[in-house]
């Protein structure tokens, strides 16, 4: 067996085989299997961003939209990043390669969300029941779709999401009563949406408003090319817009979330400055090009004569 098939397995065996991450066990999972002896549902289940987020906290991550392997998890815990997001709406990652890279996530203590090509069914209530801790759906425009979302990711009675089981992967496979359960993943589970047009910043108001959303993710690039201002980060527009959605986010107490400026510091700490709580820093196709060029540019410099 390979190291890619031998971690594979191990995101998904570790909770029978009772592994508790060993460099981190504050936010690790602790796993047993069996009965719950009477330790509470939710210390087996938390997410760790929506806790930070909810303390206040700046909050960072990265997009994963190249490895496939689980290492990536273990990558992006170790390199200090708070959370994680794998890209599924731009990229051909399955399911089954999506679930190994959360649930191995959560083995070693970092919050792993998915972008979900839609808002459905098959992507947001199987995409929780695979391991992730929340959802990120993109190109909002309505209320009425963050409801839906909403609905699909809780559940009763928060939502309508269908009963995922009794023995879950996300409490080591212990046997807790239902209502305990649905509370501890109803508690850890986030909630995104991405604001990228225009009418979703018209409706910006009903959107913040929605019970059950956890933040708004304002993504830089698309709403620039909604407004009419394509490639230019620094335009009023694209700053106006921030501003609506920041101080809207703040009035429901709603989160934001920038996305896009990871080239532009000086942007994303005015949007911090402002009260946007969790920065995307890229993704891990950018960050190997990047020092991929780096490096190649210094070694031929020093070695090349």
């Amino acid at each position: 067996m390979d190291r890619r098939a031998f971690l594979t397995t191990m995101a998904v065996t570790a909770p029978l085989l009772g592994v508790a991450h060993a460099q981190n066990p504050s936010n690790a999972t602790s796993l047993s299997v069996g009965k719950s002896d009477k330790i509470p549902a939710r210390e087996f289940f938390h997410n760790p961003l929506k806790e930070k987020l909810a303390r206040n906290e700046l909050t960072f991550g990265m997009s994963v939209r190249l490895v496939r392997s689980p290492e990536i998890a273990q990558i992006a815990h170790s390199a200090g990043f708070d959370a994680f997001y794998v890209e599924m709406q731009h990229s051909a990652f399955s399911i089954h390669e999506t679930s190994a890279i959360c649930q191995m996530a959560q083995r070693v203590g970092i919050t792993a969300l998915v972008r979900i090509p839609s808002i459905s069914a098959e992507y947001v209530s199987r995409m929780l029941d695979a391991g992730a801790m929340g959802v990120i759906a993109p190109e909002i425009k309505t209320a009425e779709e963050v409801r839906q979302l909403v609905s699909l990711a809780k559940l009763p009675p928060q939502g309508e999401r269908s009963a995922p089981g009794s023995l879950l992967f996300e409490l080591g496979y212990r046997s807790y009563p239902t209502q305990e359960i649905y509370e501890a993943l109803n508690n850890a589970t986030m909630v995104v949406v991405m604001l990228e047009n225009k009418e979703a910043l018209d409706n910006i108001e009903e959107i913040a408003s929605v019970e059950g959303l956890d933040m708004i993710f304002v993504g830089a690039s698309d709403m620039a090319n909604s407004l009419g201002v394509t490639g230019q980060p620094n335009h009023p527009k694209l700053r106006d817009a921030y501003t609506k959605v920041i101080n809207t986010a703040k009035k429901y107490g709603k989160h934001v979330g920038v996305g896009g400026l990871a080239n532009h510091p000086e942007l994303m700490k005015q949007y911090v400055d402002m009260g946007a709580r969790y920065i995307s820093s890229g993704q891990d196709l950018s960050f190997l090009v990047s020092e991929a060029n780096r490096r190649a540019k210094k070694l031929k410099e020093e070695l090349v004569k």
